[in-house]
This record gives structure tokens, C-alpha cells and sequence, in this order.
């Protein structure tokens, strides 16, 4: 199914899974890769605390600051004339009282320029979501593996995975949509635990690692492009291995470079004898210079 054409609204998530049409979400975390993303069709970009592992070199999300997400977003948000730009509230902006969540949001709304902002966790961040919702700030959630929390979940493991925890994971998801918010993303989830969490919300589900039976998917980009090659996660489709590309092409620059063969005479100068003729006169200046 074609993408709509026209600006992406939180409203039009809600229609989208009405008709039963799938949304379509990725990371973004610059201008050029969010202007080739909006090109594409995407409907949403997430300026994620990913952007830790992906762009910064680390090996959890946790140090990934506001002002961190703040630039990003800025960036992406300049970029993207269709796609709704959705930014992540890093750890510990959001949980130490509401007072400080509304600050940090509107930091990235006004800041950042997003259209809206992701939380991570369950029914503790309910009444955040219903404060920042009630002032008319869209929120996006985010429960099952939940990145920020991974040293509490022993690390990126698969969650609800017995009857207990995912009917722990239900209650979550409805206390989320009953304080606001405007879609769920489920991480690393058994699939029937997502089909039924998306069945009973009438708010978007958007799924990763959690099956095909959510309202939406979304990848983080390097993933799906194969940018990101210090680890895989099992449920990503790579759809290119732009890295490797990159990789070719550097290496083959820079054996133009040592070979002599690059740059060409034709890319370097207009013509011959007016590159000669300012080649004289500079030689002839430099030679005036010195004997002044």
C-alpha cells in the first residue's frame, strides 16, 4: 500500500490502524538520512537513544543525554516535511518527578523540534504521560524490552514470556493508553502477546522484535541498512549492506589516492593553459615577494 502524501499527524495513527493500514517507523539521527527516509515514504522518525550505540560508540543507552537528543532531533526535524518526528526522553529525564519531565519534553518540542516525544516503561510512568498529554504534549510509550532498564532486566532480553509477565505487560499497556498516550511501542515480545495487546488497545501498536501482528514495524535504521556491524538482533531483516558499500568505496578511494590516480587533471583544473598561465603568475608574484 502507498504511503499518504500528505503530513504525518498523531491523528492519522489512530485512522491508520483503523483502516488496518500498517505505519512504518525508523530511527533517524541526521539530516540526510532523514531526507532520504521522508523521500521513501516513512511515516514516522524516531530520534532514538539508540543513537548511544549506534552514533556515539557506546554499549548501553544509559549515558545518551537530553542535550544528546536535543541536537539530533534538531537535525531530523529540519529534514522531514511528511514523516511525524517522534524523540526519545533519555534515562532519568523523565522519572525523578513530572515537574522534570514536562521541562525536559518541552526542551525537545521546542528545542528539537519534535512532534512528539517516547517514554520508556509501564504503569510507574503512567501519571507522566497523563501530566504531559493534559498539556497537550503527544507521547509515544514503550514496554517489553526496555532498553533503558537493562541493567534491572539482566540485560537485552526477551520479555512476557509466561502468563504472569505478560499479563503484567497488558495491564502496562492499557494504563498507558487510558493516561494518553497516542501509540505503544512492544519490544522483544512473543508474538501472540503482541497480537493480543494490539487486538485489545485502540491505539497503534508498534512492534519490534515482537511479530507480525502489530498496527506497525519499526528497525533501527543502521540495522536495517547494515550500517551497524558490531551486533545483529535476530528478528532484523537486513534490506542492504550499505556498510560494506561504504567500505568498498573508501577503500577504493583511498587506493586512487596512494596510486596517484586521483584526482584527474580534468577535476582538478578548468583547462590546461589557463591552469599553466595562473601557474606563471603565481610563481611570478612569489618571486616579486621575495626580493621586496
Amino acid at each position: 500500500m502507498a504511503a499518504i502524501s500528505k503530513k504525518v499527524r498523531v491523528p492519522d495513527l489512530a485512522l491508520m490502524k483503523e483502516r488496518g493500514e500498517r505505519i512504518v517507523m525508523l530511527t533517524a539521527y541526521d539530516a540526510t538520512m532523514a531526507r532520504l527516509f521522508d523521500r521513501a515514504g516513512i511515516d514516522l522518525l524516531l530520534v532514538g537513544d539508540s543513537l548511544g550505540h549506534v552514533i556515539l560508540g557506546l554499549d548501553t543507552t544509559i549515558p545518551v543525554t537530553l542535550d544528546a537528543i536535543v541536537h539530533h532531533a534538531r537535525a531530523v526535524s529540519r529534514a522531514a516535511s511528511r514523516a511525524l518526528v517522534v524523540a526519545d526522553m533519555p534515562f532519568l529525564t523523565y522519572q525523578i518527578s513530572t515537574e522534570q519531565a514536562m521541562c525536559n519534553a518541552a526542551r525537545l518540542f521546542q528545542e528539537g523540534g519534535a512532534a512528539a516525544v517516547k517514554i520508556e516503561g509501564g504503569r510507574p510512568v503512567a501519571e507522566t504521560v497523563r501530566r504531559l498529554t493534559a498539556a497537550g504534549l503527544p507521547v509515544m510509550v514503550h514496554v517489553g524490552l526496555t532498553p533503558q532498564h537493562v541493567h534491572r532486566l539482566g540485560g537485552m532480553r526477551r520479555q512476557a514470556r509466561d502468563d504472569e509477565a505478560a499479563a503484567e505487560l497488558m495491564c502496562d499497556a492499557l494504563a498507558l493508553e487510558e493516561a494518553g498516550a497516542f501509540a505503544i511501542v512492544l519490544e522483544a515480545i512473543p508474538d501472540s502477546v503482541a497480537s493480543a495487546v494490539t487486538s485489545r488497545l485502540k491505539i497503534p501498536t508498534i512492534g519490534i522484535g515482537a511479530g507480525p501482528h502489530c498496527d506497525g514495524q519499526v528497525l533501527v535504521s543502521y540495522d536495517m541498512l547494515g550500517l551497524f556491524d558490531r551486533f545483529v538482533p535476530k528478528f532484523v531483516k537486513q534490506y542492504a549492506q550499505v556498510g560494506e558499500s561504504i567500505a568498498s568505496a573508501t577503500r577504493s578511494f583511498a587506493d586512487d589516492v596512494r596510486g596517484g590516480i586521483y584526482p584527474e587533471a580534468a577535476l582538478s583544473q578548468p583547462d590546461g593553459a589557463s591552469a599553466h598561465g595562473l601557474a606563471e603568475r603565481l610563481v611570478a608574484s612569489s618571486a616579486l615577494s621575495l626580493t621586496k
